[in-house]
C-alpha cells in the first residue's frame, strides 16, 4: 500500500518542494502533472525540499489524462473546497489499496468539468472561507496524507525518536 500525492499543474515551487519533503518523510509517492509552472531545477523548489530529493519516489505525467490512465481502478480522491464529503469521513485504512490524493493548481484548482465527472471522489477540508479563499497547498497535502497514515496505524513509519535517543549516540 502506498499513499500518493498528485499535483495538477503546480505553479509555486516552494509548495512542491515542501510536499516532496513530506513524501520523503511519509514514504508517499509524488506525482507531478504537467505543465509545471516552474523548472524542476528551480532553486526555491530545491530549497523547500532540502536534501531529501533522493528519497522521493517521483513520477511525471504529461497531462491529466495520462495520470488517470496510470491510476486506473485504484482509489482516487480529488481535494476541493467545493466537495460535500469531509476528508475525515473517507476510509483510507485498506492495507491492500493505494490511495491517490489529487490536488489542483494553486490559482484555479482542478478543471471544473473533471470535478463534475468525478464528484463522488471529491473530499474537502472544512474551513472558514469568508476569511481566506483556500488553504496552502502543502499544508492541505499534509493534512490528507497524515489522516491516511493515522487510519493505517502509521504503518512503515519509524518508532518515536526522542532527544534522549540522540544523546545515546
Amino acid at each position: 500500500m502506498t499513499n500518493h500525492i498528485a499535483l495538477f499543474e503546480p505553479q509555486i515551487p516552494a509548495n512542491t518542494g515542501n510536499i516532496a519533503r513530506t513524501c520523503a518523510g511519509t514514504n508517499s509517492s509524488l506525482h507531478l502533472i504537467e505543465p509545471l509552472g516552474f523548472k524542476t531545477d528551480d532553486k526555491n523548489l530545491k530549497r523547500a525540499g532540502l536534501d531529501y530529493w533522493h528519497a522521493v519516489d517521483i513520477h511525471y505525467h504529461k497531462d491529466l489524462e495520462s495520470f488517470m490512465t496510470f491510476v486506473g481502478e485504484r482509489s482516487l480522491y480529488l481535494i476541493s473546497k467545493f466537495a460535500e464529503t469531509v476528508y475525515s469521513d473517507a476510509d483510507f485504512s485498506d492495507p491492500e489499496q493505494d490511495h491517490f490524493f489529487l490536488f489542483g493548481k494553486e490559482t484555479t484548482g482542478l478543471p471544473e468539468n473533471f470535478m463534475r465527472e468525478h464528484a463522488k471522489k471529491c473530499l474537502r477540508i472544512p474551513m472558514n472561507d469568508t476569511h481566506v479563499r483556500s488553504l496552502n497547498l502543502s499544508n492541505t497535502a499534509n493534512i490528507l496524507v497524515y489522516e491516511a497514515l493515522r487510519q493505517q496505524d502509521f504503518t512503515g513509519l519509524e518508532k518515536v525518536h526522542t532527544y534522549a535517543d540522540d544523546k545515546l549516540k
